[in-house]
């Protein structure tokens, strides 16, 4: 569950990711160009643990088929819904269940992890322009 600090994206698991190893979550974010770009760092079963910065605002989409975990380690997080929102904050999470219609959203920038099943797509049911290549390591 471990891909080296040094190492650039691929799209492939590192080697060594069964290893007794710690991530630095913040350091692997530190890596990542540009925003709304998730990358992995690792994996539990069938589930991802994505990295991404954020800033602005992303696209209304919805997952149908799975929840969607947001983890703030650094800045505020506002989730849009089409009755209301949710802010969460540095050291927070919040759980969008499947099939609800929402959309991020960050006046400054937000450094957050992603937890849901391997192959999702970060735009869900619309695509378009901002969405990211999938399965994406660093």
């Amino acid at each position: 569950m471990y891909a080296p600090a040094q190492a650039s994206p691929t799209t492939q698991a590192p080697a060594d990711r069964g290893q007794r190893k710690t991530i630095d979550l913040l350091g692997k974010i530190g890596q990542i160009d540009g925003h709304w770009l998730p990358h992995v760092v690792a994996e539990m079963n069938d589930y991802q643990f994505k990295v991404v910065k954020i800033e602005g605002d992303f696209v209304w989409h919805q997952h149908a088929d799975t929840d969607e975990t947001f983890i703030v380690l650094e800045g505020e997080l506002r989730l849009d819904f089409r009755d209301g929102a949710v802010l969460v904050r540095a050291g927070e999470m919040a759980i969008v269940p499947k099939g609800v219609e929402h959309k991020p959203y960050a006046a400054r920038e937000v450094k957050m992890m992603l937890i849901e099943p391997r192959g999702v797509v970060n735009t869900g049911d619309v695509g378009g322009e901002r969405t990211a290549p999938n399965d994406v390591w660093i």
